[in-house]
C-alpha cells in the first residue's frame, strides 16, 4: 500500500462528501477493510454510496493499494469495535473495553475495564476499583464491549453510540487484474 496515512488522507474526503467520516483503513490479506461512522446510525444506503465512490476513486488511483486484486469492503465499526489507533481510544473514554496484551507484559493478558484517560504513549483503564496503564505497544488487541443485558432492560449499554445492530457490511469485489 502507498502508505496507509497516504489512503486515509486520500479516502477521508470522499467518505466526508458524503456525511460519513472515516474510521479506520486496513488492508489485510487481499482485503482492504473502510470502517465508516457518524453520529446517527449507518444504514446500507450509506455503505453503498461511500463503496461506490471509494471504488472508483480507487479504479483511477490504483498506486494506492499494491495487491492487483483485492477486495474492498466498506462496513460501520459496530457496536464492538476494534481499537488499534491512540484516536480510537480517546474516543472510547467513559466505555468499558477488553485488552489483550502482548507476551511478556507485566500483569494479566487479558482485562476488562473502562477506559478513564489517554495520552499519547497509552491509557488508563478502571478494573475493578484501581487503575492500570497500558501503553499502546503493549496492546496486542483491544475492543469495546456492548453491555447486551443492559441494553435488553432498555439501559444505556453503549456510551451513546448508534444502535445499529452490529456492523453493516456491503462487499464489493474490485478490478479482476490491474495492468
Amino acid at each position: 500500500m502507498a502508505g496507509s496515512n497516504e489512503l486515509e488522507a486520500a479516502l477521508a474526503p470522499i467518505c466526508a462528501s458524503v456525511g460519513a467520516e472515516l474510521f479506520d483503513v486496513e488492508l489485510e490479506g487481499s482485503t482492504l477493510q473502510v470502517t465508516v461512522e457518524r453520529p446517527e446510525p449507518i444504514d446500507l444506503d450509506l455503505i453503498a454510496e461511500v463503496t461506490r465512490r471509494i471504488s472508483g476513486f480507487l479504479d483511477e488511483h490504483d498506486t494506492l493499494v499494491p495487491a492487483s486484486r483485492y477486495e474492498l469492503e466498506v462496513s460501520s465499526p459496530g457496536l464492538e469495535r476494534r481499537l488499534r489507533r491512540p484516536e480510537h481510544f480517546a474516543r472510547a473514554i467513559g466505555e468499558t473495553v477488553t485488552v489483550r496484551t502482548v507476551a511478556g507484559s507485566e500483569g494479566a493478558r487479558r482485562i476488562e475495564g473502562e477506559i478513564v484517560s489517554v495520552d499519547e504513549r497509552g491509557f488508563a483503564l478502571e478494573v475493578d476499583g484501581t487503575q492500570r496503564y497500558l501503553q499502546f505497544d503493549e496492546v496486542e488487541r483491544a475492543r469495546t464491549v456492548f453491555d447486551w443485558h443492559a441494553a435488553l432492560r432498555g439501559d444505556a449499554g453503549h456510551g451513546g453510540e448508534s444502535d445499529d445492530a452490529g456492523a453493516k457490511k456491503m462487499t464489493t469485489k474490485a478490478r479482476e487484474a490491474r495492468r
